[in-house]
């Protein structure tokens, strides 16, 4: 199974123009808002029509632009979650999925998949109802039920977890892992929250006004994001300008910092550092740095820092454990930052 993707649509003065390929894994778009996520979800789906480009599911050409190909919705076996579950809010939950059933002439065939799936999806003792009288996470597994109740070749959830309380989200989160991991086919994810796209995914793609700004290995991409977007929506708050003084030497401008670098620097921009990188045992990058002020989080301590030789640099982050900084807290610290720690990163 598998997804080749190579779109443009323009809508005013944003242009949508994706290019990714995906096999049975779970690919998550990550992003801002307004980037053209859930766009790019529509085009494959067939609710929008892509100003030009390709999209094949497995072999079968769902949109060819030079070929004037353009397969209606209903016959592309795409699934798509929409972030508010999109259920016929007059209809109860057997009814919601039974529509799902359509591509089978058979009504007791439709009958048996939606009992099945019900079962699966521990529904049943809520067929009877309608959507306002189940719960949030109810109504999710009643989305994914009629989904996956019409054997699509494809899955793809848009911000799968936004309509749902706090205290619900990691609970329906490992539910669906379960439940996309089953599936066993390709897996679109729309996301912006990091954590959950880490969690989730195989791949991931990160988008950035439209384009793909870096696509790969979910490890890989948070180890070595190599642009600012990326670096920023991947959760690293330490972001600064650089000057290049050699290959391997750069002055982070905001922080008055010269860092010694693990890679060559090249036409690099930006340097970031991860929070809970900001100190490390290793023999480089040592600097004396006060302390501007101490945050306190549930479980660590969040210190921001600055150079004790360049009083008028902006501050950096240090997150630490609470056991750890309770036994080196002062107004003055020393830090280490590892080579390897340093993400050196493009605009």
């Amino acid at each position: 199974m598998s997804i080749y993707l190579d779109i443009e649509k323009r809508l005013g003065d944003f242009c949508l123009k994706v290019s990714l390929e995906a096999g049975n894994e779970v690919v998550s778009l990550l992003g801002a808002s307004g980037c053209g996520k859930s766009m790019t979800l529509k085009c494959i789906a067939g609710i929008e029509k892509p100003d030009r480009g390709r999209i094949v599911v497995n072999d079968t050409v769902l949109f060819d632009s030079e070929k004037r190909i353009n397969l209606p919705s209903q016959k592309r076996r795409a699934g798509l979650m929409f972030q508010n579950y999109a259920l016929f809010p007059n209809m109860t939950v057997w009814q919601n999925i039974y529509t799902g059933t359509n591509r089978y002439r058979d009504k007791k065939i439709r009958q048996e998949k939606t009992r099945e799936i019900l079962e699966r999806f521990d529904l049943t003792e809520l067929k009877e109802r309608l959507p306002s009288r189940i719960s949030g996470g109810q109504q999710q597994r009643t989305a994914l039920a009629r989904i996956l109740v019409s054997e699509p070749e494809l899955l793809m959830l848009d911000e799968p977890f936004s309509a749902l309380d706090s205290h619900l989200r990691f609970r329906m989160e490992q539910e669906t892992r379960k439940i996309i991991r089953e599936f066993g086919k390709t897996v679109l994810v729309v996301s912006h929250d990091r954590d959950e796209v880490f969690r989730l995914s195989d791949r991931i793609a990160v988008m950035n006004n439209g384009k793909v700004d870096v696509y790969g290995d979910r490890t890989a991409v948070f180890a070595d994001p190599g642009t600012r977007n990326a670096c920023m929506l991947t959760g690293c708050k330490n972001i600064s300008p650089i000057r290049k003084l050699d290959e391997h030497r750069v002055l982070a401008t905001d922080w008055g910092l010269v860092l010694e670098t693990g890679k060559e620097v090249g036409d690099a921009s930006y340097v970031g550092i991860r929070h809970h990188d900001a100190n490390g045992e290793s023999p480089e990058n040592r600097f004396l740095c006060d302390v501007v002020s101490v945050t306190e989080n549930p479980f660590s301590y969040t210190v921001m820092l600055r150079h004790a030789d360049h009083p008028e640099a902006g501050a950096f982050g240090w997150e630490l454990d609470k056991a750890a900084w309770q036994s080196v807290q002062s107004d003055r610290v020393e830090i280490q930052i590892p080579k390897k720690a340093i993400m050196l990163l493009k605009q």
